[in-house]
């Protein structure tokens, strides 16, 4: 691709090739130029002129600074989103100590890496900047069976805080999403072998539905852009209100 000092601001999505990443890389496009880095050979969804792929492991530090550097050669780096995730699940009574925390830490590591290399990149260059990292409500209201998963990103908010806390001085930013059920491929999938699961979702997340990647990409873009200039440490439910619900038995009984 050309360098061209077209646009004003330019992003870094981790994951960004599908799903989720794809939107919220779509949505910036609108903003500025966008660098996805993804295990992906293709960007995929998220293929747009003003986007282009770095193919390889988020969580790897030399990955990671390819990126902010092709990033800043198009336009200077505004804004990182560690949307990155590995889904898998793991019991205390099916998988060894040490299998856990290798999954937990190779989620962890996503968001630390992506996390360092931002700070790095904007304070090198004594110039404020936005983190977003991609939790989930399982970090308050952990699913059965998704241990790693639920703690790992119950440690990334805690991340988020801390950064918020260290480089807020710097003008660095840092705040989270903790998504609900969003609709991406992985939940078509787990729909065409339960398809009561919409009912279910109807009962979990007040709004009746599960959200779309594209609702997500807009509170991405938001706490990314001058709009949100003083929040910061901020976890903020893209839910439906999963998170407020109190699933109660004598619900039902009651008048709505």
């Amino acid at each position: 691709m050309s360098r061209q000092q077209g646009s004003e601001r330019s992003f870094v999505v981790t994951g960004g090739a599908r799903g989720i990443g794809a939107a919220i890389a779509a949505r910036l496009t609108q903003d500025g130029h966008v660098v996805v880095i993804d295990t992906a050979d293709t960007l995929g969804d998220s293929a747009r002129p003003s986007t282009e792929l770095v193919t390889g492991d988020a969580g790897d530090p030399a990955i990671a600074s390819s990126a902010a550097e092709q990033a800043e050669s198009v336009a200077p780096l505004a804004g990182w989103v560690n949307n990155a995730a590995i889904f898998r699940d793991a019991s205390l009574t099916t998988a060894t100590a040490a299998d856990i925390l290798a999954l937990i830490d190779a989620n962890l590591r996503l968001a630390v890496t992506g996390c360092h290399t931002a700070v790095g990149h904007f304070t090198h260059r004594d110039r404020p900047g936005a983190i977003v990292n991609v939790s989930s409500h399982q970090a308050q209201r952990p699913v059965r069976g998704a241990l790693p998963y639920a703690t790992a990103k119950a440690a990334i908010e805690g991340l988020t805080r801390a950064v918020a806390v260290d480089h807020g001085p710097n003008g660095i930013r840092t705040n989270a999403v903790a998504l609900g059920a969003i609709a991406t491929a992985r939940l078509d999938e787990y729909r065409s072998t339960h398809p009561e699961v919409d009912a279910q979702l109807a009962e979990l997340q007040p709004l009746g539905q599960a959200g779309t990647a594209d609702e997500v990409a807009t509170v991405v873009a938001f706490l990314l852009s001058g709009a949100a200039a003083f929040i910061n440490g901020a976890i903020l439910p893209v839910d439906g209100g999963r998170s407020v619900n109190g699933p109660d038995p004598e619900a039902a009984a009651r008048p709505r």
